[in-house]
């Protein structure tokens, strides 16, 4: 997959007032997963930092902390299922699936991201991206690191009752790299609240685009399609 040359964007096609298949079902099946999987992780790992609603009496009795322990990581593989397939469709999906890719490397990239924060302070329908715009890259490329992040010191910790198993063998390196066990945890609770700040700002702007855009984001992420006008920026050729 070689990139081609832009300044901002490369325009597709003149585009006409109408409905365009945008996000393609494994990129809508993805978000899903990560949206339930994010949220069932972070309510879980509430719990487990500070367990208020634990059942009284003996734990071998209810075994309440083991079933939200199994929980927690019943969808961390879900997240991981969904970032992966997210990934793949990167690769072999339409050009929707890849645009706003980060261009950190070229200097029109920040401009273009510059740009993006410009028009979002606006208060009238501007041109927009019929794909993802490049400040939406940047934050889903900051996301997928954090999930990253987040997988890879959530198994090291659950590494630890298993020691020179699967996990501890695959991930448990991190753990004297991150300045040991106590460290590590303080980290995975850091970065997960920095998703619930993405997740935050995720939804702002996605109400945002609902009330000035008009062009069918929420449906689109459902079904598939989105409105599009003419002039809008169509990101079909990010990349080809």
């Amino acid at each position: 997959m070689a990139t081609i040359p832009h300044s901002t964007i490369v325009s597709g096609p003149p585009l006409i007032a109408a409905r365009k298949y945008v996000w393609e079902f494994p990129v809508r099946l993805s978000h899903w997963v990560n949206a339930i999987a994010i949220t069932v992780l972070f309510l879980t790992g509430l719990f487990i930092a500070a367990p208020v609603l634990t059942p009284s009496g003996e734990a071998a009795n209810h075994f309440f902390m083991g079933k939200i322990r199994m929980l927690h990581f019943a969808f961390a593989y879900a997240l991981i299922l969904g970032v992966l397939i997210r990934v793949h469709w990167f690769f072999v999906g339409n050009n929707y699936a890849r645009s706003g890719f980060p261009f950190f490397w070229k200097p029109s990239w920040y401009k273009a991201v510059f740009q993006q924060m410009v028009d979002y302070m606006h208060l009238e329908r501007g041109h927009i991206h019929v794909g993802h715009n490049s400040l939406a890259g940047a934050s889903y490329a900051a996301f997928f690191a954090m999930c990253g992040f987040e997988g890879v010191t959530g198994f090291a910790l659950y590494g630890e009752s298993n020691p020179g198993g699967f996990w501890d063998k695959l991930v448990g390196w991190s753990i004297p790299l991150l300045g040991g066990s106590f460290r590590v945890h303080m980290w995975h609770h850091l970065v997960a609240w920095l998703i619930v700040v993405f997740v935050l700002f995720h939804i702002y702007i996605v109400l945002y685009d609902v009330q000035l855009y008009k062009n069918g984001l929420v449906d689109s992420i459902i079904a598939g399609p989105k409105f599009v006008e003419p002039g809008d920026h169509d990101a079909d050729k990010w990349i080809s």
